[in-house]
């Protein structure tokens, strides 16, 4: 897994790199969370050499991929997903199938992204409220974890927010932004307004400019707090 579209055309086009190096009908198989444009290369530029491609992002922090627990996104040509699916199966929990486009399971991973930023942001402004009118955060985040919100989505990043706790980062701040970089790239390609995706762009840029850069993509609920006066 690369961090971003640079890293990986860096590693996949020009001399000795991956296209020029795979033989025919190798298979080149990105996890990496990428722009919805380059995994269209992608496919297209490895079709052109007799190549495979298949695009499996996978949602899971750090401590899910080390217990082998990610869930893994995977689009491509059918057949050749089914040759992979050993190696899925030893790194996660569950593969869903997203089609022959293989840039159709690097939608829905910006798309599943922008979900856990708009939890987030949701959180931050909810424990926000919470601290300043003084009552018990501990209690909230039992509330909300063991009622309608008993989720891990809520139960990681309510913890993380309500300790405060963002380093070391299982998901860097910059990463973030550029996921959301990407999902409103797709969205406006698609004609798809998406305003709260343009709020936490806005969340992203001012926690950089705060100097943020190395915590957790959680970090963003510091502004929250910060807005709130605490």
């Amino acid at each position: 897994m690369l961090a971003d579209d640079h890293a990986l055309e860096s590693v996949a086009f020009g001399k000795g790199d991956i296209l020029e190096s795979l033989p025919p009908n190798a298979i080149h198989v990105s996890m990496s969370t990428i722009s919805v444009a380059l995994s269209r290369r992608l496919a297209a530029a490895h079709a052109e050499r007799k190549q495979h491609y298949v695009s499996a992002p996978v949602f899971g922090r750090p401590e899910a991929a080390a217990a082998a627990k990610l869930f893994i996104v995977a689009a491509g040509p059918a057949a050749q997903i089914e040759r992979c699916r050993p190696l899925f199966d030893a790194m996660g929990q569950k593969t869903f199938l997203a089609g022959d486009d293989a840039s159709g399971a690097n939608l829905m991973k910006l798309a599943g992204n922008f979900l856990i930023t708009a939890v987030i942001e949701g959180l931050a402004e909810s424990f926000a409220l919470v601290r300043k009118a003084g009552l018990d955060a501990n209690l909230f985040h039992e509330i909300l974890t063991s009622s309608l919100f008993n989720a891990p989505i809520y139960k990681t990043y309510g913890a993380l927010i309500n300790s405060q706790k963002f380093e070391p980062a299982g998901f860097k701040l910059p990463l973030g932004l550029k996921d959301n970089r990407l999902l409103l790239a797709a969205a406006e390609e698609n004609a798809v307004a998406m305003p709260m995706a343009s709020l936490v762009r806005d969340r992203f840029l001012a926690a950089l400019g705060q100097g943020m850069g190395e915590l957790d993509w959680s970090a963003i609920s510091k502004l929250s707090a910060k807005d709130a006066g605490l």
